[in-house]
């Protein structure tokens, strides 16, 4: 009996050892596009940039189509090409190959159609190297359709293999775009020399969803007459702003919507109270010079690199210059909320989703008109179901959480504790934004408008 029970435990471990361990393998999605949109910036794509890395990088969840990655790659390339940028279509290359996320330890199959861009011709995407890299998602084993890439007649060699990556599957959660200079592509630019992190967004303070850093306003006078005037008056206004977050605590007073940093966090003003977000590894908040306009944004970035930007404006003293923090403070903080942590991954900061333009009739005549807005797009959201069919980034509220629309499908962020996602009137100009925010804040404001009627109106 004893034998018996013995042989008995014996076999029930070894079943239990032959079972294969599956787990959810996943990345901090923001990361895969946060070079990209740093270079589409800098090529001058301006507001272009942020809904296409935003849409880019949810495709890398578990849930997305095979296809949507490369679609969103050529999307990329689209604007790279407009703004001339090498660079850009070397990071949608590098991008095109980065892994997807997966639900349970097995490898994640491959588009089966020609790229739109020629510059993405036999990229496909590696796989992490902790899932089995001979069963796919769907069930198929490796040599049945949708195993092996588009164009190529056998499963690849290694397996999880990618061009950018040929040795091999990469690191569990890693970043590609971290691990190479060359997409491995016979189209590709010639890749430069790293670069250094320029303006990397913070993760979630206290409201909306992925996208870029609050922007305030710079004077353009003050040693600005010709060709680029407004260069140093940004680095001098950036000085200032840095100078002045260096006074800052998490009790300082501040005003709803407010950006700043603290410490080396980047901060929002919610309910007249700072929320702190830390930023990436290596990054610090700090106040940064515009390039190509006036004004100045607050991000995370590399220390070295916020010096250096700086001091190419023509400014002296450093961060913080003579580290006054009186004087002209050039922030004109706009009611902008930032982003929430998601379920599956970390997304980064950004700006509030506009929305189409209220109607003004006079000074101060679009409030009303904003709080009206606000109020339809509420009693819209409360109509709405993860089910909804919507438009390609159209953003929305869905049973309290932010909600992008990536494939056809609304992908739902749950806001913060204590949090639900509305829209917002905006103060200073005709719209509306969407956001997380509590229902008293969100009530209150639409309320200042002059508008009746609640949330939903």
């Amino acid at each position: 009996m004893v034998k018996l029970s013995m042989i008995l435990t014996g076999l029930a471990a070894a079943s239990v050892q032959a079972l294969p361990l599956q787990r959810r393998i996943a990345q901090s999605i923001p990361a895969s596009t946060q070079k990209w949109e740093q270079a589409c910036r800098a090529a001058g794509g301006g507001e272009r940039c942020n809904p296409i890395s935003v849409t880019a990088f949810s495709t890398l969840l578990a849930g997305a189509g095979p296809c949507e990655q490369q679609d969103a790659a050529d999307t990329m390339v689209n604007l790279a090409k407009q703004l001339g940028s090498d660079e850009m279509i070397r990071l949608s290359q590098i991008f095109a190959q980065q892994p997807r996320n997966t639900p349970n330890s097995i490898a994640v199959p491959y588009c089966q159609k020609a790229p739109q861009n020629a510059e993405l011709n036999g990229l496909f995407q590696c796989q992490f190297v902790g899932a089995n890299q001979e069963k796919f998602i769907g069930g198929a084993n490796i040599g049945e359709p949708g195993t092996i890439p588009f164009g190529l007649n056998a499963p690849v060699n290694p397996l999880g293999s990618c061009p950018a990556n040929p040795g091999g599957p990469i690191a569990d959660g890693s970043q590609l775009v971290d691990q190479v200079q060359s997409p491995g592509a016979p189209n590709a630019p010639n890749a430069p020399a790293p670069a250094p992190p320029a303006e990397t967004t913070a993760s979630a303070p206290a409201e909306t969803t992925a996208a870029p850093p609050a922007q305030t306003n710079a004077p353009t006078g003050g040693g600005a007459g010709g060709n680029g005037g407004f260069v140093l008056a940004n680095g001098q206004a950036a000085q200032r702003l840095n100078a002045k977050f260096a006074t800052l605590n998490a009790n300082s007073p501040c005003t709803a919507g407010e950006n700043a940093c603290i410490g080396a966090a980047f901060a929002q003003c919610v309910g007249g109270q700072f929320v702190t977000n830390s930023c990436p590894a290596s990054t610090v908040c700090v106040a940064l010079p515009l390039v190509n306009s006036p004004g100045t944004s607050i991000t995370c970035a590399n220390l070295a690199d916020a010096e250096d930007r700086i001091a190419r404006t023509g400014a002296t003293g450093g961060i913080a210059g003579n580290g006054a923090a009186g004087g002209n403070d050039d922030s004109t903080p706009a009611p902008s909320p930032t982003v929430v942590a998601e379920p599956e991954e970390t997304a980064a900061p950004s700006p509030p989703a506009p929305t189409a333009n209220a109607p003004s009739t006079g000074a101060g005549g679009f409030r009303l008109a904003n709080g009206q807005a606000a109020q339809a797009l509420n009693q819209k959201f409360a109509g709405l179901n993860a089910g909804s069919p919507c438009q390609a980034g159209e953003n929305a509220c869905v049973n309290g959480g932010f909600a992008q629309c990536v494939g056809g499908t609304f992908a739902i962020t749950q806001c913060a504790g204590g949090l639900t996602c509305a829209a917002l009137p905006l103060v200073n100009a005709p719209g509306t934004s969407i956001t997380c925010t509590t229902e008293a804040d969100a009530l209150a404001r639409i309320q200042a408008t002059g508008a009746t009627g609640g949330i939903t109106g």
